[in-house]
């Protein structure tokens, strides 16, 4: 306003030129005192940046008299800074929301009575009752009560979450970490219609939300490497401006100009060469980048792996856990001799009841889905170490296991046919069992650790983001590993692996261009290490996996693997959008300011370049879930063209 006043009170004769001129020198003090005072802060430490040169133009604006374009120089050099710290703050502002989203008081029963305190004061053991629509205060397991929890704002996850008590509460209180995610429940989650009785396992400070603001907010710590190129082509580019700046001021001892002339030059100069646009193109994006992704379910800690993942074209998997469920099913049955599906299944699940073996459990649980149930009727149960395991049913022994066990023990020797049936279904990935009830041989069962119903769809929704290589890296055999592989829909699938197979087998891989390994952040955290990016899922109330991984995907789910992805594209993308746009405004201005470009237009042009970045970088903030991948295709290929 001051500005306004000043330089045109006296061009339309309303008031005298010296009140005008105080007009003028307050829009300088206004405009200016935060930029100088700033600039002496930095020039204090032998920092010579934008601000310095901002004041160093506006003052030889003043000394040629032009103090209505110095004073307009100041002003929206200040507005620049103000949308700066806009964006900033928007983006930080979006993170900090994520700590409100715990309660500041609990319900809290101790020694049989209840009582509210605040949630700084729970400690483990404490049980706290939550009513149906409250936000849960703390991390821990269902003790009582079923209800539906929304989980969205820690893990990302689309739909509500039945959880119900856990099934052994002592176990649940020695392990709390081995809990099944069904008990679970985390602080700032909302829980449904139902009543919920909850343990707490963590202090408020410990939470996997409080853990969650305390990595974001320290993300901007971790530079990519295109804010440290900026910070270093700062560095050099300030001076050079500078010297520029006194060589066109000099430039009259050459040219037929005035010194006054070439002086005022050098101070548009020094305005069109200033780097405010690029100061904040890359820090804005990713600030605004991370914020986008803590809202979705991902925590990435900071620029470089933001940056990284963004710019790579091959994912490896592990199998177990994260692209398979982590636990067998039966898939296959193969009755043999007359004997029918559910006579081979009945007689299996009666043996196997008594054995606390996961293939044992699996067919356990395939009897009750597929049966109703059976009778426990097994006696003498004997388990052969790495063989099988026997027992009477009805009086007959009953054998279980692989082809090996039955070359070993008495009795009929496997027929032809039934063992071309098991190496057909070994060949496809299976895990035989095989059955013989006395002399008489009743089938196989075959067994494997199903793919995730999302695992196809994720691996395809990747693809659709321009990931070009995806491949699986396991410990099994190759034979399960390239049949999991074919069914998810993967490039290509190492199996046999031991734990060190699988680092060297990602160190291969990174060195051939770059790779991010997506596991569960516990037994392949040293693989995670070792990629360019790892990746962990299912991070929630993980601190290994908070820890190891560079990205931590906090439900137990791939879905939000191309959300990710996708963000961290369309996050490099306006990074390389917001360079051009700020380094090409600078490559057209110094010409222009040279060729006789005023001080007035060269600031206009100047900030409106870093109005342009700042509302770049803050559209991430909008950004939209990676399952409407076909309406940024387009966009991701125009990417590809400019990279």
């Amino acid at each position: 306003m001051t500005l306004l006043i000043g330089w045109l009170g006296p061009k339309i004769s309303a008031l005298p030129e010296n009140v005008g001129f105080g007009f003028l020198v307050a829009a300088y003090f206004f405009g200016g005192y935060f930029t100088l005072k700033e600039a002496i802060e930095k020039l204090a430490h032998g920092k010579f940046e934008i601000d310095f040169l901002m004041l160093v133009a506006a003052a030889g604006a003043a000394l040629l008299g032009a103090w209505a374009e110095g004073a307009l120089l100041l002003f929206l050099f200040s507005i620049g800074h103000a949308l700066e710290n806009y964006a900033m703050t928007r983006a930080r502002n979006a993170i900090s929301a994520l700590a409100e989203l715990a309660p500041e008081e609990a319900l809290v029963r101790r020694e049989g009575r209840e009582m509210t305190l605040p949630v700084g004061e729970l400690v483990p053991g404490d049980i706290v009752i939550i009513r149906s629509n409250e936000r849960l205060p703390a991390d821990g397991f269902v003790t009582k009560g079923e209800s539906t929890v929304n989980q969205a704002p820690i893990t990302g996850e689309s739909a509500p979450v039945d959880k119900s008590p856990a099934a052994d509460l002592v176990a649940a209180v020695e392990k709390p970490d081995a809990v099944k995610p069904a008990h679970r429940v985390y602080a700032g989650s909302i829980n449904g219609s139902g009543s919920l009785e909850v343990q707490v396992t963590r202090l408020a400070s410990e939470t996997t939300l409080a853990r969650v603001v305390d990595m974001v907010s320290e993300a901007d710590t971790r530079q990519s490497p295109t804010q440290s190129f900026t910070k270093k082509f700062e560095k050099i580019f300030v001076p050079c401006v500078i010297l520029l700046a006194v060589v066109t001021a000099l430039s009259w001892l050459v040219f037929d100009k005035t010194p006054a002339e070439s002086f005022y030059r050098s101070m548009a100069v020094l305005v069109a060469a200033s780097p405010c646009a690029l100061a904040i193109a890359t820090p804005s994006a990713i600030l605004s980048g991370v914020a986008r992704a803590a809202r979705g379910g991902v925590l990435i800690k900071g620029g470089a792996p933001l940056e990284a993942l963004g710019r790579l074209d091959a994912i490896a998997f592990d199998k177990t856990g994260t692209l398979t469920f982590g636990e067998p099913s039966v898939v296959e049955i193969a009755p043999f001799g007359g004997a029918t599906e559910n006579e081979l299944l009945r007689v299996a699940a009666t043996v196997e009841a008594l054995s606390d073996h996961p293939l044992a459990e699996a067919i356990v649980r395939a009897a009750r889905e597929r049966l109703g149930g059976f009778e426990r009727a097994a006696t003498d149960f004997n388990s052969i170490t790495g063989r099988g395991v026997s027992a009477r049913v009805g009086g007959e022994l009953v054998h279980i296991g692989k082809a090996a066990l039955f070359s070993e023990t008495e009795g009929e020797p496997l027929p032809e046919e039934l063992n071309v049936d098991v190496k057909m279904m070994s060949s496809r990935g299976r895990t035989t069992m095989i059955v013989r009830r006395g002399d008489a041989y009743l089938g196989a069962i075959g067994l494997m650790d199903t793919p995730r119903a999302a695992a196809q769809r994720v691996i395809q929704s990747l693809r659709d983001v321009g990931v070009v290589k995806m491949m699986m890296i396991s410990g099994d055999n190759q034979n399960v590993a390239d049949a999991i592989a074919r069914q998810v829909g993967l490039d290509q699938a190492f199996g046999d692996l031991m734990p060190e197979d699988k680092v060297e087998k990602i160190r291969e891989l990174k060195e051939a261009g770059g790779v991010a390994m997506v596991g569960d952040g516990v037994n392949d955290a040293p693989a995670m290490a070792n990629a360019t990016v790892g990746i962990a899922m299912g991070a929630a109330g993980s601190d290994v996996a908070l820890e190891t991984a560079d990205v931590a995907l906090m439900a137990d789910d791939l879905e939000t693997l191309p959300f990710a992805v996708g963000l961290s594209r369309a996050t490099s993308r306006t990074i390389r959008q917001n360079l051009w746009v700020s380094l090409g405004i600078v490559v057209l201005l110094i010409p222009a300011t040279l060729l006789g470009l005023g001080i007035g237009p060269a600031v206009f042009v100047h900030e409106g370049s870093t109005l342009i970045v700042v509302a770049n970088a803050l559209r991430l903030l909008a950004f939209s879930d990676a399952s409407k991948v076909q309406q940024i295709v387009g966009d991701l290929n125009l990417a590809d063209q400019i990279r």
